[in-house]
């Protein structure tokens, strides 16, 4: 199974359709499998109380809190169907997480099948419970600051509900924007997959795309990564974004990995077959030799090609007489088997 690639564009459309739909283009002509936004009511999933991470104060300023800040970004429903089409134009899978109840309902009536779960409703039961009763055909879920026990938590939530853990992805996660390289400890991916036997994916928030191409190496079977037209765009998430040209390039490199890694069975490729003889050694006459004379190691020895007599068997070769004259680097022969 290929490695499903989720160009994230998020909020990073800045409330603007115009710009959403460019980001539709680029994550398509990067390759990517899907593009995923955010759906949310700002004043459903924040209080006027709710101050800006710190990542989110030094990408936007100090002026005005989350709730300000959302509200600036929501999309309503005829934008999401708008999207939903450009997609459909351009061959591309449309997601979109949903941050409260009524967006994901919403999300559900418009017909989307899969349904991603961000690392900070993971926690969030009600709405566990309301995408679990869509017996959705996947669900991938994100898991930043949270330790297993959450993450048993929230499988048992899906499972109480008949879903099957062949439905559900892991995300391993950091959620600091961006990712310091020490803290992204790729291997709790692996301790994830292990302790819950389901596929694992990596949500990337580190700058660059080493680590998730590294994730793919590892077995990642879902990549998630922001992107922006312009990292240098006002907006809560674009400095940790990818650039079109970034994306294309991540998309590239996870497709080769993943065709790199193979099936885990080894033997001689088809591509390789061809060079066996040419690599390999024979044995064969290191100075001529006469019919009848003993092979020891001072008449042969072991050159390429290799369609003689293979050199693993040379101690079954020493000691025969020669059946006939040998020029050196003649092959060697045998009137018996070897």
């Amino acid at each position: 199974m290929s490695v499903y690639i989720i160009a994230e564009a998020g909020v990073n459309h800045n409330g603007d359709i115009e710009l959403a739909k460019k980001l539709i283009d680029a994550a398509a002509e990067a390759g990517a499998d899907a593009v995923k936004f955010q759906t949310f009511k700002a004043q459903k999933i924040v209080s006027h109380l709710a101050k800006k991470a710190d990542y989110q104060l030094q990408t936007t300023g100090d002026q005005g809190g989350q709730l300000e800040m959302l509200k600036r970004l929501e999309l309503n429903r005829e934008q999401h169907e708008i999207l939903m089409a450009h997609c459909a134009g351009k061959e591309i899978t449309f997601l979109s997480t949903p941050f409260d109840l009524e967006s994901a309902r919403m999300l559900r009536d418009m017909g989307m099948d899969t349904f991603k779960i961000p690392s900070g409703e993971i926690t969030n039961l009600p709405l566990l419970r309301e995408l679990a009763s869509y017996k959705a055909s996947r669900y991938i879920i994100s898991t930043g600051v949270t330790e297993l026990n959450e993450i048993r938590d929230v499988i048992q939530v899906f499972m109480e509900n008949r879903i099957e853990k062949k439905m559900l992805t892991i995300l391993h996660c950091n959620t600091e924007y961006p990712s310091p390289f020490e803290d992204v400890n790729l291997k709790a991916m692996l301790t994830i997959e292990n302790e819950f036997k389901v596929d694992i994916g990596y949500s990337d928030h580190t700058l660059g795309i080493e680590v998730p191409i590294a994730a793919v190496a590892m077995g990642a079977k879902v990549i998630e990564k922001h992107f922006t037209l312009d990292n240098k765009m006002e907006g809560p998430d674009h400095q940790a974004s990818l650039e079109p040209a970034e994306l294309k390039k991540m998309v590239s490199s996870i497709r080769n990995i993943s065709k790199a890694l193979g099936s885990g069975v080894k033997t001689a490729s088809k591509s390789e077959i061809k060079n066996k003889t040419a690599i390999r050694k024979s044995i064969v006459a290191s100075r001529d030799i006469a019919k009848g004379e003993i092979f020891s190691s001072d008449n042969i020895t072991t050159k390429r090609p290799g369609n003689g007599i293979s050199p693993m068997l040379w101690d079954k070769v020493m000691g025969q007489k020669a059946s006939r004259n040998f020029n050196e680097d003649d092959l060697i022969e045998l009137n018996s088997g070897v």
